[in-house]
């Protein structure tokens, strides 16, 4: 396909027939498509990489399938690349006038929360079309836990029972949480939107923080192994860690020999025990056998 489509359209083009020949339907085509952009997302590292200078935000808009590209490979090869070589920070955008229902606005924060510990990325909420309704119900819902329960008492279904128990979890989460409201018709809300981009200090993150961790306990693990490499015999420098655990308990020649267990054969012994409580097993089943089929008797 590649050596048969040149550009962009051409490829696309290419795409949606090898997707109808082999039978995808909406989400393998998505998958699909999350797969081949992986393969060739290093051109779209050198293109930012170029870029860099000339804009000052690079913007991702991935798949809108959460689960397709937050837990996916392909998703996290994409967003570990970013972070490891970017400032790089997830804008979680949410539909507020969909989210009036408590259990759906739950749900909603239920995705947040997983992005946010899967990717261990700087994290904004960003509630959308605040021109039809104001964000101020689900910011007062995340502050307040009882204005939320007062709100799921008027839900008669079997889920708001289990809302009301989520809730108590994401206390923690909501007071991290970073929250602003935009409409992307009108363009209100963009300037708090970048200040708390500001804010979100995408430098310093928690993946990057610990890439840097477990560089240095790697680090110390290869100075440990050279100091305690000096101090054994060359043989014995020349074993892996598993090797060097697995000879830590041989005997020598001479404890072998003072040994008292090593004369007893452990298979047969285990086997003399096995047989007769087998054949009891076998007894007693045959004798309830018997009875279940002659009640009388």
């Amino acid at each position: 396909c590649q050596s048969q489509c040149s550009g962009k359209r051409e490829t696309t083009s290419c795409l949606l027939r090898y997707l109808s020949r082999y039978g995808l339907g909406p989400n393998g085509g998505i998958v699909t498509s999350l797969n081949l952009f992986a393969t060739r997302f290093d051109q779209v590292m050198k293109f930012i990489e170029k870029r860099q200078n000339a804009s000052k935000y690079v913007i991702i808009d991935t798949p809108g399938q959460i689960e397709v590209f937050t837990w996916s490979a392909s998703g996290t090869i994409i967003s570990e690349a970013l972070a490891s070589s970017f400032p790089s920070v997830v804008v979680y955008v949410m539909d507020t006038s969909r989210s009036t229902n408590p259990i759906t606005f739950m749900s909603n924060m239920l995705y947040a929360c997983s992005i946010l510990y899967k990717t261990k990325l700087p994290f904004i909420v960003v509630m959308n079309k605040t021109d039809i309704i104001d964000h101020s119900f689900a910011v007062e819902w995340m502050q307040d836990f009882e204005t939320f329960q007062d709100a799921l008492n008027q839900e008669t279904s079997y889920v708001s029972n289990l809302t009301r128990s989520m809730s108590l979890v994401l206390d923690e989460f909501y007071s991290s949480l970073k929250v602003v409201g935009v409409s992307a018709v009108l363009g209100t809300g963009l300037d708090d939107f970048f200040v708390q981009l500001s804010k979100a200090n995408p430098h310093v993150t928690l993946y990057l923080q610990e890439k840097a961790q477990n560089k240095e306990k790697r680090e110390q693990l290869e100075h440990l192994w050279k100091d305690m490499g000096s101090v054994w015999s060359d043989d014995a420098s020349a074993m892996s860690p598993s090797e060097l655990i697995l000879t830590r308990g041989t005997l020598d020649e001479e404890e072998e020999r003072e040994s008292d267990t090593d004369d007893i054969d452990h298979e047969v012994t285990e086997e003399s025990h096995e047989e007769p409580a087998f054949r009891n097993f076998m007894q007693e089943t045959r004798v309830k056998y018997q009875r279940r089929s002659n009640p009388n008797e």
